[in-house]
């Protein structure tokens, strides 16, 4: 079984993103075929045309691909050993449906083991195809000395904008994430989990469904614990960074990279692990949290449980002898438990002879101490503790595979039995005075699949529909191999009532053509939505100190603007390079070359060798409002709510874009940000413009101000027309 050393915080665990994570992930791909862990070697074909390769998936699993054996000798078995060579002084591994029968025949399968408790492929040589009968060896592969197999990786932690943050990502396999203490404000109108490939985010990735399977924006996140799964056949291996990124608008709210060929285990699903449909889930005590999920996958059940353990606690969950009514006696059971300490998980098939704790044949006891050479017909898959969760996963038959084992009903509902309590020093059963089942419960394991566990931060379910809605409409685990297919994002409409009255620059002021192109917030409803009639994503171009206004201009006359809107591509959520274009949207850098090719640039860019780069970059300039005051909301006016802002400039130099419309300039053409979109608006442009057309209000609003110190250009009048006095301070970022 493997477990996984994953970190806690004080959250209970996500119900659906970890059964998807732990239970079933998608078929993962490379792109030289199948990834199944890494490669031991080939087995030797010495005899009975014993041939395969063999694969390390973690710690304690092999899978052999395209395993092939005749089935014709005596006494053949999986086994394993810690000597120089194969021979009878090794173990016997069990077989994929965990028993340890002779083999029999195969042709080309694939077959997923597990080692023994206590056993690694730190602590073993070889490992064969034993005749026990005769002493030899039909095929073998040797495990290197200090053999490095797979294992969850550990990255660097979220760190970005809008309160993104998180603890170090753990790459749990090709395609399972963990975030622990994952956080985010949740006030972007458009923010997914992404992946993609090079180092940084564009909109050409791809959406990564949040833990409740679901590809709508992210809601908001207080160190919160989560598990995610790439879509389809996507692997880590394809990919070069994880992040956050606002679709709608381009922007990137915080990654990391993810470095090539991590050695990280394959899926379960590649390994033969297959549910069928959905999953289900019931709250079995809820005081404990103690919950058991399941899904059917063919001739057999996957399982998992759930419990919030206390160090040296097991939880069982298992079946009544009498499928009428709820009883300990006779029951078949498994006892399943992490150890918190080593992190090692167990799941035991257990036989209820009696309520006492074993001794001897007689008790609560496994069922190799009831019977000797009784099938192990629980297979474990996986262990965990995340948040302080034990979470174990194992796979039985649905039929009893010998005497001591209870059939799983698959028409009909049968009684069940669970209980939690402490473990002797034989880390057996003892009694279970913790909880237990006090009265008659009943599962129909093949029942329509239904989700009846509670559901992530399901005070919000009115955010989502019903509960059990979602839950069943977002665990489904048949995942096909076809890549998801990228739906371009818009941001949501948004009510154009209630709009602040932003002046506009007219096209005679100011009269030396000069604009200052800031940074700023959107402004709340009144703001940016109410203007342009969509969302903002919370930043928006300032010109002249004026919240997006409506720019006028004149068919040859040169105009230049000042642009303080960042300098470095590294940070992308402070760089924000000014461009003018016929394209009402923006973000040039992110659109697909159909997109471009049908995108009118006027100013802002050079055209080098058939590519398009930004030329309006300078130094960072941001209106930043007072946090002492209300929220823009409040406001009545734009007036009002401008003079809480405070301009914070980095020190550095702005950048310059000179333009001069002509007769081939649209009457409309709009001032974008080049990485971003939707940050800008409007620029009327006319064939004449009357001076004589100044009215008292636009006197009312040229104010001019001068930031001080380091970055002031010495060439250019730095006097900006805004709508009111405004203090300014310099940053040094």
């Amino acid at each position: 079984m493997t477990t996984r050393p994953f970190a806690s915080s004080p959250t209970r665990p996500s119900a659906i993103g970890l059964i998807v994570a732990l239970l079933l992930i998608a078929a993962t791909q490379i792109c030289s075929g199948a990834y199944y862990g890494k490669l031991i070697g080939k087995l030797s074909e010495l005899h009975h045309g014993v041939s395969g390769e063999v694969y390390a998936v973690d710690a304690r699993t092999l899978f052999i691909k395209d395993f092939t054996y005749d089935g014709e000798g005596p006494a053949a078995f999986f086994y394993a050993g810690s000597s120089k060579s194969p021979n009878n002084n090794g173990f016997r591994v069990r077989d994929e449906h965990g028993t340890t029968n002779v083999l029999k025949r195969y042709r080309k399968k694939g077959v997923t083991l597990t080692l023994p408790d206590g056993k690694t492929l730190n602590n073993i040589k070889w490992f064969s195809v034993w005749c026990d009968e005769f002493s030899v060896n039909f095929g073998d592969v040797k495990i290197p000395r200090g053999f490095d197999y797979p294992k969850p990786q550990k990255l660097k932690a979220l760190n970005g904008i809008h309160g993104v943050s998180s603890e170090p990502i753990v790459i749990v396999d090709a395609q399972t994430f963990l975030i622990p203490s994952f956080s985010y404000d949740g006030e972007a109108p458009d923010a997914k989990f992404w992946v993609g490939a090079g180092s940084s985010p564009t909109s050409q990735g791809i959406r990564v469904p949040d833990e409740n399977g679901k590809e709508q924006p992210l809601r908001r996140y207080d160190r919160k614990t989560i598990v995610l799964t790439l879509p389809a056949d996507l692997t880590i291996h394809q990919l070069g960074h994880f992040g956050i990124w606002c679709e709608a608008f381009a922007v990137d709210f915080g990654h990391i990279q993810i470095p090539q060929n991590l050695n990280v285990p394959p899926s379960l699903k590649m390994l033969g692990v297959s549910p069928q449909s959905k999953l289900n889930c019931e709250v079995l005590e809820d005081s404990l949290a103690f919950e058991v999920r399941w899904a059917l996958a063919g001739d057999s059940i996957v399982v998992q449980l759930v419990g919030k353990l206390e160090a040296g606690q097991y939880m069982a969950f298992g079946l009544s002898a009498n499928k009428e009514k709820s009883m300990m006696i006779g029951g078949d059971v498994v006892v399943a438990w992490v150890d918190k300490e080593t992190l090692q998980g167990c799941a035991v098939d257990y036989y209820l002879e009696g309520k006492s704790q074993c001794s001897g044949h007689r008790g609560s006891c496994p069922d190799k101490r009831i019977r000797e050479n009784v099938t192990e017909s629980v297979q474990p898959l996986n262990a965990a503790i995340v948040n302080g969760y034990s979470i174990v996963t194992y796979q039985r038959p649905l039929r009893a595979s010998d005497e001591l084992d209870l059939p799983i009903l698959t028409k009909g509902s049968q009684a069940i039995i669970w209980a939690i309590g402490p473990l002797n020093e034989r880390q057996e059963v003892s009694f279970h005075d913790i909880a237990y089942l006090k009265n008659d419960r009943f599962i129909e394991f093949g029942r329509p699949p239904a989700w009846n566990c509670p559901m992530p931060d399901q005070e919000q379910a009115s955010s989502y529909g019903d509960a059990n809605e979602t839950a069943n409409n977002n665990q489904q685990l048949a995942v096909t191999t076809r890549r998801p297919q990228r739906v371009p994002a818009t941001p949501a409409p948004a009510p154009t009532n209630d709009a602040w009255e932003i002046p506009a620059i007219q096209c005679y002021e100011p009269e030396d053509g000069i604009f200052y192109a800031q940074m700023g917030p959107t402004g709340g409803k009144h703001g940016y939505p109410a203007i342009t009639g969509h969302v903002g994503w919370g930043i928006s171009w300032y010109i002249n100190g004026l919240l997006i206004p409506e720019i006028n201009v004149v068919r040859g006359k040169k105009y230049t603007f000042v642009v303080e809107g960042g300098l470095d591509p590294e940070t992308p959520a402070r760089y924000h390079p000014f461009y003018i274009t016929a394209d009402p949207v923006g973000g040039y850098q992110h659109k697909t070359p159909e997109e471009k090719a049908k995108v009118k640039i006027f100013a802002g860019v050079r055209r080098q060798r058939g590519t398009v780069r930004p030329t309006g970059t300078g130094r960072l300039c941001n209106w930043v409002p007072d946090q002492n005051q209300p929220h823009a909301d409040e406001f009545a006016s734009f007036g009002a709510y401008q003079r809480t802002l405070v301009l914070e400039c980095d020190h550095g130099e702005p950048g310059i874009v000179e333009w001069v419309p002509d007769e081939s300039t649209p009457d409309t053409v709009y001032y974008q940000c080049f990485t971003h979109r939707y940050l800008g608006w409007k620029i009327n442009v006319h064939d004449s413009c009357d001076a004589g057309e100044a009215s008292a209000s636009s006197e009312k609003h040229e104010v001019y101000v001068a930031p001080k110190g380091p970055g002031k250009d010495q060439d250019l009048d730095y006097g900006g027309s805004v709508a009111v006095a405004s203090k300014i301070t310099n940053h040094d970022h």
